[in-house]
């Protein structure tokens, strides 16, 4: 269970500490936002738990939630103008930046997936992966990829992406292959490794563990809210609103097994075990504050993503700028 002093330090306001226990009145409602948010992804929870608790009127924030297809979506849909706040990752805001879209992150989650095979496999090692099929979630220049090769390379003198078959494919259907037999392994997001039953599937190795590796400590959050830097001039009390909503939200999640069984049904988990997993692996990447830990940690992921070359993920005008985060806490 997260402390909940630590969880309401750092970005968390005590006026959010007072809602969670309770408190307050309702305040003015704010300009609206626009929330890009995947149906049954961990924000919709998120959003879902706001909206019953009354989160969203108690901090006058606004939330007009705009449902996307998939993970991809979102960068389209904030850059379109058809969102004002998504969540992705920041080294793709750091690309945006550098090509000059002044995009801001605040940090949502720390939580990372890993690389799964079946309980039974004979794969022990990234090394067992070579002539075996492993399913990668997203494309060749997704940052877990990338940096999973990074540590493959270091730890093991292994070029995994020519000794390995590679298939790249949306996370649930690559859950579903590695389900049906059809691949060796795969390295998918936390989301859906969770819903793999404990029994018949292991994991060979987290992207913590992979990251740790590559002596990054600590780890800071890769996933967060991203939104464009025009947006705190033209509604800045709604973003106010808005983050201070999402903290007092997180606290509720961290701190409530009854929030979470209000969730249980849009879910949709074939077991207990499967709904304890999930509510273990959010409450564990909840995020307090972007410590200055965090932000060296990020420069020093940056220059792995740099050094491994590839033009499409960082492009070439991608430099770390601080800029793109929030103020560090101690």
């Amino acid at each position: 269970m997260i402390d909940r002093r630590h969880l309401l330090s750092g970005t968390v306001t005590l006026a959010a500490a007072s809602w969670i226990g309770g408190g307050i009145s309702a305040r003015a409602q704010t300009g609206p936002l626009r929330i890009g948010s995947v149906k049954f992804g961990s924000l919709n929870w998120l959003l879902d738990t706001i909206k019953a608790e009354g989160l969203d009127t108690k901090s006058g924030a606004n939330l007009i939630p705009v449902e996307l297809a998939n993970n991809q979506a979102g960068p389209i849909s904030l850059l379109s103008g058809g969102s004002d706040i998504i969540v992705s990752d920041w080294p793709w805001a750091l690309r945006q930046r550098g090509l000059g879209e002044p995009l801001k992150f605040s940090p949502f989650s720390a939580t990372l997936g890993g690389v799964m095979v079946p309980a039974a496999s004979p794969v022990q090692s990234l090394a067992d992966l070579a002539g075996k099929r492993l399913g990668v979630a997203g494309s060749g220049i997704d940052k877990s990829w990338l940096l999973l090769q990074a540590y493959a390379h270091k730890a093991l003198g292994l070029d995994l992406a020519s000794k390995a078959t590679i298939q790249y494919g949306a996370a649930p259907l690559l859950t579903e292959q590695l389900r049906s037999g059809s691949l060796d392994g795969m390295l998918n997001f936390w989301t859906q490794n969770v819903r793999l039953p404990a029994g018949e599937f292991r994991e060979l190795i987290s992207m913590k563990n992979a990251l740790g590796g590559l002596n990054v400590d600590p780890i800071p959050a890769f996933v967060g809210f991203i939104w464009k830097e025009s947006l705190e001039q033209s509604n800045p009390d709604g973003l106010s609103s808005f983050l201070t909503a999402i903290a007092a939200g997180n606290g509720v999640l961290a701190t409530s097994d009854a929030a979470w069984e209000r969730l249980k049904p849009s879910l949709k988990v074939q077991s207990d075990a499967e709904f304890d997993a999930i509510k273990r692996a959010y409450r564990a990447g909840i995020v307090p504050s972007w410590r200055a830990a965090d932000a060296k940690s990020a420069e020093k992921l940056m220059q792995l993503l740099i050094d491994a070359g590839d033009q499409e993920l960082i492009g070439a005008k991608t430099t770390f700028d601080p800029k793109l985060f929030p103020k560090t806490v101690p």
